[in-house]
């Protein structure tokens, strides 16, 4: 939710230009230091300011922007702010803006998919899901019904972890069938002891709707390191 404000803040500002040609306008701030001068963060607005266009900048990674694109989103968003005329009829252009962020985030996760799927011992499951072997395990392997305990990290393919059973130092247990697909078809591949590295498609792991409050976007491709630790009541005898 606040991913979305930010983004609705921004895009609202650049909107409103269009509308505000031939209304009088406060005299626009200083010009910004050169490039080159360091950004001094020394008061709380200052740094509050640099947090809003940290986090706006987290809510533009589906847009996989390049450095020239990113140019020319600081150029909309710097004539926004001064109340320099739009360069383009932004309402129209508004409405391209979600088309593009799903189409350049389906190729960003096939591109993820595809190079994690050329890893040396890397092996991909009917499902789509790229499961591979980062330690053996002993013990034995669990069934689909069964309650598991485990240990995992799981990151979005930017790097940006999500969630950590290992930060919060608890092992985390819960039945196979009551999690996404991809870990129950990937931890059923491991044996106690054992660890895995599971690379997800989005539509194995939360497709378009991510918990709530997650860190996690709408239709993303996640990876898991997993440690199976336990499987809680397992006697062995299967």
């Amino acid at each position: 939710m606040r991913k979305t404000l930010l983004s609705a803040l921004v895009i609202g500002l650049m909107a409103s230009t269009a509308n505000a040609q031939g209304k009088a306008k406060t005299p626009p701030p200083a010009a910004p230091p050169p490039a080159s001068a360091p950004v001094q963060l020394q008061s709380d607005d200052e740094k509050t300011i640099y947090a809003l266009g940290y986090s706006f900048g987290k809510s533009l990674s589906p847009f996989s922007l390049s450095p020239a694109e990113l140019e020319i989103l600081k150029k909309g968003l710097s004539d926004s702010v001064v109340g320099t005329a739009a360069a383009v009829d932004v309402d129209q252009y508004s409405q391209r803006m979600q088309g593009l962020a799903r189409g350049r985030q389906a190729k960003a996760n096939e591109a993820y998919l595809e190079k994690a799927a050329q890893e040396k011992g890397a092996e991909r499951l009917p499902s789509g899901i790229i499961y591979k072997e980062l330690k053996a395990g002993s013990g034995p392997n669990p069934k689909p019904k069964d309650t598991v305990g485990v240990h995992y990290r799981g990151t979005l393919i930017t790097g940006e972890e999500f969630d950590s059973s290992f930060r919060r130092n608890q092992v985390a247990e819960f039945p196979l069938n009551g999690v996404i697909s991809c870990w129950t078809d990937g931890v059923q591949k491991m044996k106690v002891g054992g660890k895995a590295k599971l690379v997800c498609p989005a539509r194995t792991a939360y497709g378009e709707r991510p918990p709530p409050g997650s860190k996690i976007p709408p239709n993303a491709v996640l990876e898991f390191e997993v440690e199976l630790v336990s499987i809680p009541g397992d006697t062995s005898k299967r």
